[in-house]
């Protein structure tokens, strides 16, 4: 890489021994992907991927002090992703209790080096930094220094915004030095798709199915997707970009993708059209048969594939404001139509903290509530990372958490059904 003046004196130590170990692993980290040079990084916060203190993580928080001790911290503020434990909210015996305290024995301690470093507030836990309420949404254009999968595709889809799809730590470098090396996603050309997607189906996709389906073909490469307008329109509107989403983070999770184009939707495709695919794309045609062919296609992981589900988890990656109130919506109607009150399997919906200080304060609330449903801004991922949880029957409406857990993904149709005790 060709460094500046500046950055050449910080890897040769002018801010300090701790700001030149930084330098120089952003540095092998930009040569190894063929980076150019470093590019400033423009948003107003960063998003970190690592949000929950396990405590085999050691040489993490020994990095973490190294960083504090030596004053690098970062120079923007910055989200995380959602916290693993909730025991007023979230359902759990007392064996698997205390493997979450074990596990997780480090929380306390790893929170209080977050703050440090520069997490924005104690409660900037969420993999959906971007909802209004968080207020994390960068502009479109601008360089960020990010991990999480479903919000770096988010930010460098649905806002166009520029982000690879960092690890872990070199996300927090990026953000200590307000430098990241200048390759893949970043670029023009690293942003064109080698995909053509044509959705062809009778109505409009699930988007975890749909997302599967795209993540699973094009792997980590950028697709163009043609005919969603058809039944999204052509505005960004909430629900459009829930939407949006909910596929997203299907695709990055089912494969590796970290920026798509949709024809009249995301702001690259609206400016540039078929411009931004290449000549040499490889396309595809996704059709309802297609779709059924995917779900048919995920593995059981139960040990009985027919056992009553313990939980259902809804909202991985979190849910918006909008999304909690339409849920409450299907259930209810789900439960009135089999003629119950409360759901038989125990439900949990997750959203940012911020997203349900306001939801908590309006009726649906304390509907949802009623029908036996909890809410929490836990990361249901990390729940299920305890074994014992692990290998309790899980139902979800998340691809993301089905295809890195044993949680079995249902249709919307089919998750309903098992809540209200129905038929699917």
């Amino acid at each position: 890489m060709k460094l500046t003046e500046e950055e050449q004196a910080i890897l040769e130590g002018e801010q300090g021994e701790t700001m030149a170990k930084v330098m120089k692993t952003m540095v092998l980290y930009g040569d190894v992907f063929g980076a150019t040079h470093f590019v400033p990084v423009e948003s107003d916060m960063g998003h970190l991927v690592t949000s929950f203190g396990l405590s085999v993580m050691k040489p993490v928080y020994a990095l973490m002090d190294e960083l504090i001790e030596g004053g690098a911290l970062s120079k923007q503020r910055f989200t995380v992703d959602p916290r693993p434990m909730d025991f007023q909210n979230v359902p759990s015996n007392i064996a698997q209790d205390i493997v979450f305290k074990v596990m997780y024995s480090k929380q306390k301690n790893y929170e209080k080096q977050l703050q440090e470093l520069g997490l924005v507030n104690e409660d900037g836990f969420t993999c959906t930094c971007y909802m209004d309420e968080v207020g994390n949404i960068p502009k479109e254009g601008q360089f960020l220094s990010w991990a999480e999968s479903s919000a770096v595709s988010y930010a460098n889809s649905v806002l166009g915004a520029r982000c690879n799809r960092n690890s872990g730590i070199i996300e927090l470098f990026g953000s200590i030095l307000g430098k990241i090396p200048y390759f893949g996603l970043l670029t023009p050309e690293g942003r064109e798709a080698t995909w053509e997607i044509e959705v062809q189906t009778e109505s409009l996709p699930n988007p975890q199915l749909l997302g599967s389906a795209v993540g699973l073909a094009v792997q980590e490469e950028v697709p163009y997707i043609k005919g969603l307008s058809r039944f999204l329109g052509t505005e960004l509107t909430q629900e459009v970009k829930d939407y949006l989403k909910d596929f997203g983070a299907a695709a990055a999770s089912n494969g590796s993708v970290g920026l798509y184009h949709v024809q009249d939707l995301t702001p690259e495709a609206v400016k540039q059209g078929t411009q931004l695919l290449r000549k040499d794309a490889k396309t595809l045609v996704i059709d309802d048969a297609y779709l059924e062919t995917v779900y048919a296609s995920y593995p059981d992981l139960w040990k009985k594939p027919d056992a009553q589900p313990k939980v259902c988890f809804i909202g991985c990656p979190h849910l918006s404001l909008e999304q909690l109130h339409s849920w409450k919506d299907k259930i209810q109607k789900a439960l009135k139509e089999t003629g119950r009150r409360r759901v038989v399997v125990p439900t949990v919906l997750c959203a940012a903290k911020q997203v349900l200080d306001v939801f908590e304060k309006r009726a649906a609330a304390k509907a949802l509530k009623q029908m036996g449903v909890t809410l929490t801004s836990i990361c249901p991922l990390m729940y299920m990372n305890n074994p014992l949880c692990a290998k309790m029957p899980v139902i979800t409406a998340s691809n993301k958490l089905r295809t890195y857990t044993g949680a079995h993904f249902l249709t919307e149709h089919e998750l309903l059904a098992k809540l209200s005790g129905g038929v699917s």
